[in-house]
């Protein structure tokens, strides 16, 4: 079965018309499957000088992450940090490898290299059955492919594409500003279906809340957006400009603005953000090699957080009409970020030294780039382009510098940064 998607959009087909439905199988260790005629595992391994890394990402619950190579792809469970498998190509690698939670089905973008998979198509890889199930094919190439159980989308420089996982059918077409980074996020929350992405204008974010047919445009910055991200229920944003010298957190329903925090006084590029689970910890990692974690002041939004839960606690954030109602969704915290001595002149002297600064930091090495998550209880852990996995912990009361507690090479000290 072919789609034909309208001109200047993409061209779709799927090996079955349909794909399989939400409860996909789980990654194991173990699987190994048999070569079928889309990948060709190799029969060595390739973990040498020659292998590049290409891209890390983490899954939609942070309890695995993807490593995009030179000659494929490698999947790793968090916790504890252990390679669960790897598909390796005599094609060549791949530069976007996106996760569904823990099942067998990816999204798959090749490399400039890669022969047989070039970068402006996406694959949907079933590891199970060693196969691919379904491609997007576009006129220029993909930026970043996104997922949750029922849609697949897809960013390109200019535009994005939502589609029906089931079908590969359609829905929606977005126009943006110019995204080289591909930033767009989705929530994951079954009954929330919210996407994230920059707007036509400068330092504008688009917020699409699908099932309530509602779309929010955000003023977040002065500059162009650079990072972002979204609870897994999407009612919390958290954005960063080009600058990367403040974050600021936003209501999605009403745009209103419900904290800002600053990174530091000099330009900075921003890596990644991150957000607790519980929403009362944010962190930051960028090219000066020091990774900030803030406090935050949103009320957390239930004590459930499975990506399963059918119902999202705290209505409130549903209802936000006025500056009053904020208080619904803001809380004090038992642990605040410091702030200059002479925040008490707020007003009188710049907005500088009325800011927010980090509770807890984390040095690395500069100019290489780390994505960060939240692990269990006070522990982040950190991924880097040069193959190197951090676990450290914080203190919650005090802050502070914070305790390494695991290193690993998760790729060979020889391996190559692309």
């Amino acid at each position: 079965m072919t789609v034909h998607s309208p001109p200047m959009t993409s061209a779709v087909s799927t090996s079955q018309g349909v794909f399989p439905p939400a409860g996909f199988g789980v990654y194991e260790s173990s699987m190994t499957g048999p070569s079928g005629p889309y990948v060709h595992p190799e029969p060595e391994s390739n973990d040498n000088d020659e292998t590049e890394l290409y891209s890390v990402s983490w899954n939609q619950d942070y309890g695995c992450f993807a490593a995009g190579t030179s000659f494929g792809f490698r999947i790793y469970n968090c916790d504890p940090l252990k390679e669960t498998f790897r598909r390796d190509l005599k094609s060549g690698g791949f530069k976007i490898v996106e996760m569904l939670f823990r099942c067998n089905i990816l999204a798959l973008v090749g490399s400039k290299m890669n022969t047989q998979y070039p970068p402006n198509k996406v694959i949907i890889w079933d590891d199970h059955q060693s196969r691919c199930i379904g491609e997007f094919s576009f006129r220029s190439e993909v930026r970043s492919v996104k997922l949750r159980r029922d849609r697949v989308v897809v960013v390109l420089e200019h535009k994005i594409y939502v589609y029906n996982f089931m079908d590969l059918k359609l829905l929606h077409q977005i126009e943006t500003s110019a995204n080289p980074r591909g930033l767009c996020y989705l929530s994951q929350h079954l009954n929330t279906s919210v996407l994230a992405c920059p707007g036509l204008q400068r330092g504008q974010v688009r917020v699409e809340h699908f099932g309530l047919n509602v779309t929010k445009l955000i003023n977040a910055h002065d500059s162009q957006i650079a990072s972002m991200t979204l609870t897994m229920d999407g009612l919390i944003l958290a954005t960063a400009s080009v600058r990367g010298t403040l974050i600021r957190i936003f209501n999605t329903m009403d745009g209103t603005r419900l904290q800002e925090v600053r990174r530091g006084v000099d330009k900075a590029g921003i890596y990644s953000i991150a957000l607790s689970p519980n929403v009362q910890w944010l962190a930051v990692s960028s090219d000066k090699g020091t990774v900030h974690i803030f406090s935050l002041r949103v009320r957390v939004v239930g004590e459930d957080h499975s990506t399963d839960s059918a119902v999202v606690r705290g209505p409130a954030l549903f209802h936000q009409n006025s500056s009053n109602s904020l208080d619904a969704i803001l809380s004090s915290s038992t642990s605040a970020n410091p702030g200059s001595s002479l925040s008490f002149m707020k007003g009188v002297l710049p907005k500088y030294f009325s800011s927010e600064w980090s509770f807890a930091q984390f040095h690395l090495p500069e100019c290489i780039q780390f994505i960060t998550a939240f692990g269990s209880q006070n522990t982040l852990m950190i991924a880097g382009m040069d193959g190197s996995f951090y676990r450290c912990s914080f203190d919650l009361m005090n802050g502070g510098m914070m305790v390494q507690q695991e290193y690993i090479r998760f790729l060979k000290s020889e391996t190559r940064r692309r």
